[in-house]
């Protein structure tokens, strides 16, 4: 397998872009709903501390993404045979799910910026944490998880659709030495 995706196959770039994103995103998801329920803010800073530099990450590998796909490399042609309804669901998800990422990463910025969190999580540590609650891009931020989780929900159900019930090879385009 190259680098470089094949009119088959996804290559090694894309293929580590989109699993190092999955992971990081499911702890993203993971952390941020735990730091959103935790009352003592020692336990809500111990989750923003892993849920801010994880962000930063994924939104970082998204713009290696996005940047990789317009310049450097080609999607996979279809595998084919699926309605044309559920292609167009499909390309729906995928976009969804960059704007989601960027909405949800400009919107976790706006919260550290406008609640002075940054400084206190990693600047000089002291201090009590401000209430999220009282900053606008609280509200994007919190409805953005929840669309994200239901997005990844529809996205991994058609993918294990496609591997299970199809057996069209979908899912094993997305994997290291896939042909």
């Amino acid at each position: 397998m190259t680098m470089r995706s094949s009119a088959t196959t996804y290559g090694n770039v894309a293929v580590t872009i989109h699993w190092l994103s999955a992971i990081l995103i499911v702890a993203l998801l993971g952390s941020g709903f735990r730091s959103g329920q935790a009352v003592d803010t020692a336990d809500k800073a111990q989750f923003l501390v892993i849920h801010v530099p994880l962000a930063v990450a994924v939104l970082a590998l998204t713009a290696a993404r996005i940047v990789w796909w317009w310049h450097f490399d080609d999607k996979p042609m279809s595998v084919g045979g699926d309605p044309a309804w559920q292609i167009r669901i499909a390309g729906a998800v995928h976009v969804l799910l960059y704007i989601l990422i960027i909405g949800m990463g400009a919107s976790g910025i706006g919260m550290m910026v406008l609640s002075g969190a940054g400084d206190i999580l990693f600047a000089d540590g002291t201090g009590p944490l401000p209430d999220f609650a009282d900053y606008f891009p609280r509200v994007p931020h919190g409805l953005g998880a929840r669309a994200m989780v239901v997005l990844l929900a529809v996205h991994a159900v058609a993918a294990l659709y496609h591997h299970f019930v199809k057996r069209d090879a979908l899912l094993r385009r997305m994997w290291y030495g896939s042909s």
